[in-house]
Parts: structure tokens; sequence; C-alpha cells
């Protein structure tokens, strides 16, 4: 099983300083994301099924990624990353 910390990993390109843990982490990445581009990221981190996401979120194909895209690009920014490190 994945987590969000594996996740974000997998997508930030570099990372100098450790993500947070727990709790912690779950609270900032809930503050700094939208409700979407959070449950897109609990979608992967999860496993869970990006067809039935897509339907519960009422996006087509092409919403779907531009909502990778921008998510992608925010885990990216060094703002971000500096919220959801310690």
């Amino acid at each position: 099983m994945h987590t969000l910390q594996d996740e974000l990993k997998k997508h930030i390109k570099k990372l100098v300083r450790p993500l947070k843990d727990g709790d912690e982490l779950y609270l900032a990445l809930k503050s700094k994301l939208t409700k979407k581009e959070f449950k897109l990221l609990k979608c992967w981190a999860f496993d869970e099924d990006i067809e039935e996401l897509k339907n519960k979120l009422n996006l087509d194909i092409d919403k779907l990624e531009e909502l990778k895209a921008k998510l992608i690009k925010k885990l990216n920014q060094e703002k971000f990353k500096q919220q959801i490190c310690n």
C-alpha cells in the first residue's frame, strides 16, 4: 500500500528536506491543495480507481488531465515544498 509520502516523492523532482509525517503532512496538504487536487493525490496514493474519481468529480478526460498537470506543477513549487517538508 502506498502512502501520501510515497506518492509525493514520485511526483516531486527535487526534494532537499524530508517530508512531514502523518497528520502534519495530511493537514499541510489539505490546506494547500484544492479539494479536487487533494482527492486526486489520495486516489494515486491509495491505488483507488481513477475512473470512479473522474465520475465522482464530474470531470471529462481533458479536465482530469488538466487537474493532473496543475497538481504536479504545484507539488514542484518551492513555496509549496516548504509547507510540506520539515
